[in-house]
């Protein structure tokens, strides 16, 4: 085969997977049956990089938490994903929310990716993908790129399939400003 032809077809199954993503039904991702909005979210205790070394959804009842999965510390989309995050965090601070970065990569990892980029929240480290698969972001060795929204009572919000690292923060922010409208009838 040509060098040509391969990227001919390297393209074309690209765009393939691409449309697949884009018109997944809500309830199903490619990693898995994805947890039902308005009801409690799947807990989950992790290793991480920062304060104790393990972290629990549970840990921050009371708080609205943006659990984000992504493939991998230092890649290209993850890396502009996190930045992202990042440069709104005092934005989610000010909305009682707090950011939690999730992926297969070990805790070093996570330590030396947040030293690099400066990252000021906790990565939680999902090696064997248990929680991955909870909320049906696991693709057999590294997470997919999902994020979640709950609220402070522990109930899953809104959930995203389709992330693009560039704008998603701008999103989820302006998800929050609705979810969080005190006479929001946006909950669902």
């Amino acid at each position: 085969m040509s060098r040509r032809t391969f990227l001919g077809a390297f393209v074309a199954c690209c765009l393939a997977l691409a449309t697949f993503f884009s018109f997944t039904p809500a309830a199903f991702a490619l990693g898995g049956k994805l947890p039902e909005l308005n009801q409690a979210a799947p807990e989950f205790t992790l290793p991480t990089n920062t304060g104790e070394g393990q972290i629990s959804l549970s840990d921050y009842r009371g708080k609205w938490v943006v659990a984000y999965f992504y493939p991998k510390d230092f890649t290209s989309g993850c890396t502009i994903e996190a930045q992202r995050f990042q440069q709104d965090l005092p934005s989610y601070v000010a909305k009682n929310t707090q950011i939690l970065g999730i992926s297969a990569d070990s805790v070093d990892s996570h330590a030396k990716f947040c030293d690099s980029e400066g990252l000021k929240f906790p990565l939680l480290s999902d090696t064997d993908g248990k929680v991955s698969k909870a909320y049906g972001s696991w693709i057999g060795f590294v997470s997919m790129r999902h994020t979640f929204i709950i609220d402070p009572q522990g109930i899953l919000r809104e959930r995203y399939t389709g992330v693009s690292p560039v704008a998603h923060s701008a999103e989820v922010l302006a998800r929050l400003d609705e979810l969080q409208q005190p006479s929001s009838n946006k909950l669902g």
